[in-house]
């Protein structure tokens, strides 16, 4: 049984973890941005030796001292507020996802003690199975913030029927995209779709950082796909709220899907995701072929468990 000193001293790795994170984010953000982007003069005797903006021009466009903002990007995020915070995501021009990301890596690096560990459990609600199984024309899907499909309907698991090739374990997203050959042909914008699952996986890891099924997962995919650690290095963020899916199933041929996500609010980090076709066009023809395919076969089947668990600790880290 881990005893408390292992706890802390993990929950100090963690945070010496997110004061990486904090310093290599702002970095890459501040890499990006010219000065000319950013309104600022350049003289012709100036020689830069960073691709964007200086600490010290980022801190000019934000308000804020260059002292104060070195402190910062070295990992160093003690009181800072809202309206630095502010000031900061406008002078790196970050969208939402980005400014969201900064202040998750910000609270979790001021975090004076670890989290109460408790088993972590991500059941699929009855009720949400019900709305699922009732969307019987569209393809909808229960993923966790892993990309984990927790649940799917029929026709759900017919249209991603090559992630459930192994009945025996849950279906995911991110090692399919990085790890199974077939994925390339699958996902005809492989490369977009690539972008997006480690874009969304870095959001989900400055969201909760304790999360340990996560952090095993960002280990096992940077270990074995060169593609993941490159795109991994990149700190890109991204909420993936709605877009246009370019598949290639094995049995329909090729389709485009509008989707949406609609998070689950009374169970934190699940979102349902929906697909749909443009009526009378040849992706619906498609579906609806891929309905009757899924209607005649029991080859796609719900894997044996979709429990999410950890197992059960004997107790509780202490506050």
């Amino acid at each position: 049984m881990a005893g408390k000193n292992d706890a802390h001293d993990a929950h100090r790795d963690i945070r010496s973890d997110i004061r990486s994170e904090i310093r290599e984010f702002l970095s890459t953000r501040r890499a990006r941005v010219t000065p000319e982007q950013a309104g600022l003069p350049v003289y012709g005797g100036d020689r830069r030796q960073v691709s964007g903006l200086r600490r010290e021009e980022v801190a000019l466009l934000a308000g804020i001292s260059s002292e104060y903002y070195t402190r910062l990007e070295r990992g160093n995020a003690t009181g800072i507020s809202e309206g630095v915070l502010d000031g900061i995501a406008r002078a790196l021009r970050l969208d939402e996802a980005e400014r969201t990301h900064l202040l998750d890596l910000l609270r979790t690096a001021t975090t004076t003690r670890p989290p109460r560990r408790r088993p972590t459990q991500q059941r699929v609600r009855p009720a949400v199975q019900r709305v699922l199984d009732s969307m019987t024309g569209t393809p909808a899907f229960v993923l966790n913030g892993r990309l984990d499909i927790l649940t799917a309907n029929h026709l759900g698991r017919a249209l991603f029927s090559p992630l459930y090739a192994d009945p025996l374990r849950q279906p995911s997203n991110a090692r399919f995209v990085f790890l199974d050959p077939h994925a390339g042909e699958f996902f005809r914008d492989w490369d977009g779709v690539a972008n997006d699952t480690v874009a969304m996986l870095r959001a989900e890891a400055g969201r909760d950082a304790y999360d340990r099924r996560l952090t095993d997962l960002i280990g096992e995919l940077s270990t074995r796909s060169e593609d993941f650690r490159r795109r991994w290095a990149a700190h890109n963020v991204r909420i993936h709220s709605t877009g246009m899916k370019r598949l290639h199933h094995p049995v329909v041929g090729d389709l485009e899907l509008p989707f949406e996500t609609f998070p689950l609010g009374a169970d934190p980090s699940q979102f349902l995701l929906a697909y749909t076709a443009e009526p009378a066009s040849p992706s619906q023809d498609a579906l609806n072929l891929l309905a009757s395919w899924a209607a005649t076969t029991d080859a796609i089947e719900q894997p044996a468990s979709t429990d999410d668990s950890e197992p059960a600790e004997s107790a509780e880290t202490p506050d």
